[in-house]
């Protein structure tokens, strides 16, 4: 025990954006059970939460999605144009499927359940911490087809073909191929036995040290396997790979 006690752990420093006062209040008490973890500011809307997010810097923000004044997407996406550091992750009872969209195309690392047990928002917050992202187990599958069904769509519109002007009119066509996705097919370098395993976990929505339980292997060796995905891939992180594997039917 006395080792424990000199032990110290890094303090996760967290805002806590909820506009419901009582559902703050737990959020925060559970929060408090964990020893490194430490909510240093508060928000009920949008609004206050930028200004907080600007003036306490914190590590973390734990970021309701529908909130009066200025809703959490929104600030979201404000918090992220101004260049902060902090990480966000919706925390949200609805699983609303433009909400989730929407949350990560503004730059939300992670995407939380209100009802997610204790434990698994511990492990969302860590994880999302220290550089990776976190989709909710109950939501990644959703996430992932959602994605891979919005791939053809855009092809329709006058954006889309503004954005790619060398394809024929043929490619409109095609539904559950997109042309532009042909050109990622060839890998530079094909995914190993091993990687191929890791991207299955990681489409699961595991964390690294869930992966490393897993497969019964190092958590450097975990997120050395992820860096080479991402690379092989072309990716820039977890999330993106996973939608990737998903379109490509590589898992």
């Amino acid at each position: 025990m006395s080792d424990e006690n000199q032990t110290t752990t890094p303090t996760v420093r967290i805002l806590l954006v909820e506009d419901h006062a009582l559902t703050r209040v737990g959020i925060k008490t559970v929060l408090k059970r964990e020893p490194d973890f430490a909510v240093v500011g508060e928000a009920s809307n949008g609004e206050e939460a930028v200004a907080q997010a600007e003036a306490l810097k914190p590590d973390i923000i734990l970021m309701d999605v529908g909130m009066p004044v200025m809703d959490g997407i929104q600030a979201s996406r404000k918090i992220v144009e101004s260049g902060n550091a902090a990480k966000i992750i919706m925390l949200t009872q609805h699983d609303n499927d433009q909400d989730i969209l929407a949350s990560l195309a503004a730059g939300a690392s992670g995407y939380c359940l209100k009802d997610v047990e204790s434990s698994r928002l511990y492990m969302a917050i860590r994880t999302v911490n220290v550089g990776d992202s976190w989709l909710d187990s109950a939501i990644a599958g959703k996430v992932l087809k959602l994605y891979s069904k919005q791939a053809a769509p855009v092809q329709d519109s006058k954006s889309a073909v503004d954005e790619a002007p060398k394809a024929s009119a043929g490619d409109t066509i095609v539904e559950n191929e997109p042309k532009s996705f042909e050109p990622d097919r060839p890998y530079a370098e094909p995914l190993s036995p091993r990687e191929l395993e890791v991207l299955t976990l990681i489409v699961e929505g595991l964390s690294n040290q869930q992966i490393s339980d897993r497969l019964f292997i190092s958590l450097p060796t975990t997120k050395t396997h992820v860096r080479n995905i991402l690379n092989k891939l072309a990716v820039d992180d977890r999330t993106q790979a996973a939608v990737h594997a998903m379109r490509r039917g590589i898992v």
